[in-house]
């Protein structure tokens, strides 16, 4: 991966797992300077796909194991999140851009440097790999199988077996950091995807103000994931999600070979879904 697409992929992995911690500027009581600190965090079966970020990066940053399944990739030096801005500048395409402003500004007034406002990006989300970095922090791939159920008493018609790939991403529909709608990207990307953007209603408050509803897009049809598929190979997932899809391809190809309405295709199926996503131990 070129590092022109190393940035795009982080930003939208920032954008999905990602969080900028600021101190405030001024005069503070600690002898020690207090710089910003940007935070990755993730399942700590994606410690390979960190290790592999901190190389890109020329070693910088450190890791912290927050529980039994999770862990943290914290930039906090200035070098460190200087070389992140320089390789996420005008990729950002969600309201964290706000607070990735505001990163700069500080840096700008601390350091006396001058780096130019970062803009919000609207390029084409098939020409480049910040989708997949959003993927890899919010993506899901699954398997729908559907038993076949003989009419009874209690259900009125019978149930024909069927098996479903599905690929979905989800998302508050605000940010909380910022206050800001997510409806303009989860648009953008339901568009990619070919899908309506469905908005799931609940009862909490944001702010005591504004509701925080889901946002949902997912693609079902196979014409579609097709063209997905093909996104992904050309611009590939790198974490744990990398083994996903690759157990979910295998299981578009045999739904796509009409393997799945064979007994034996079955099996092979529940087989290969049974070791995705939580599935998984590795």
């Amino acid at each position: 991966m070129s590092n022109n697409q190393l940035g795009y992929y982080l930003a939208g992995l920032l954008e999905g797992d990602g969080h900028i911690s600021l101190p405030a500027i001024g005069h503070t009581t600690l002898t020690r300077i207090l710089n910003p600190r940007v935070i990755f965090t993730s399942h700590i079966n994606n410690l390979g796909l960190y290790a592999y970020i901190q190389s890109r990066l020329g070693g910088i940053g450190r890791f912290q194991v927050v529980s039994p399944n999770a862990i943290r990739y914290i930039v906090g030096d200035i070098e460190g999140i200087k070389r992140i801005i320089s390789l996420i500048h005008n990729k950002i395409r969600t309201p964290k851009n706000k607070t990735f402003n505001k990163l700069i500004q500080f840096l700008n007034i601390k350091y006396s440097l001058n780096i130019e406002e970062s803009l919000l990006d609207h390029s084409d989300l098939k020409s480049n790999a910040w989708f997949t970095g959003f993927t890899e922090a919010d993506g899901h791939f699954g398997v729908k199988i559907v038993e076949a159920k003989p009419k009874s008493e209690i259900r009125k018609r019978s149930i024909s077996a069927s098996v479903q790939v599905l690929f979905k991403i989800e998302q508050r529909s605000y940010d909380r950091p910022t206050s800001s709608s997510m409806e303009p990207i989860m648009r953008e990307i339901a568009n990619f995807l070919s899908c309506k953007l469905l908005i799931i209603k609940n009862n909490q408050k944001l702010l005591k103000l504004k509701t925080i509803d889901t946002l949902s897009a997912g693609v079902y049809s196979l014409d579609k994931i097709t063209h997905l598929i093909n996104y992904f190979y050309e611009f590939p997932l790198l974490g744990t999600k990398s083994k996903y899809f690759k157990d979910w391809v295998a299981i578009y190809k045999r739904i796509k070979s009409k393997k799945h309405l064979t007994e034996s295709g079955r099996s092979q199926i529940k087989s290969i879904s049974s070791n995705m996503n939580r599935g998984r131990l590795c």
